[in-house]
C-alpha cells in the first residue's frame, strides 16, 4: 500500500503529506482524514486509469472505492487488468 500512497500524493500534489502519515484505513474525504474534495476524486479516477488500467463502470461505487487507501487497494486487486 506504500506505493499506492505515494501515487496518491503525487497525483494530488500533496507535497506536505508523507506516505507513512496516511493510515491504511484513514478516511480520505473527511476533515479527520486527508480532507479531499470532488476534484481530488476525479484525480483518483485518473490515477486508477493511468496506473492500473481500471475504469469505474458505476460512479455510485466511488464513495465505497475511495473511502480509504485500503478500500482503493482492495478494488485495484479485484479489478486490475494487465496493461497492453
Amino acid at each position: 500500500m506504500a506505493d499506492l500512497k505515494a501515487q496518491i500524493i503525487e497525483q494530488l500534489n500533496l507535497q506536505e503529506v508523507a506516505p507513512d502519515s496516511i493510515g491504511n484505513d484513514q478516511p480520505l474525504f473527511t476533515k479527520e482524514g486527508l480532507g479531499l474534495d470532488s476534484i481530488d476524486a476525479l484525480e483518483l479516477i485518473v490515477l486508477l486509469q493511468q496506473h492500473y488500467n481500471i475504469r469505474i463502470a458505476n460512479p455510485d461505487e466511488g464513495p465505497k472505492i475511495f473511502h480509504s487507501v485500503r478500500t482503493m487497494a482492495t478494488y485495484i486487486t479485484e479489478n486490475q487488468t494487465i496493461k497492453a
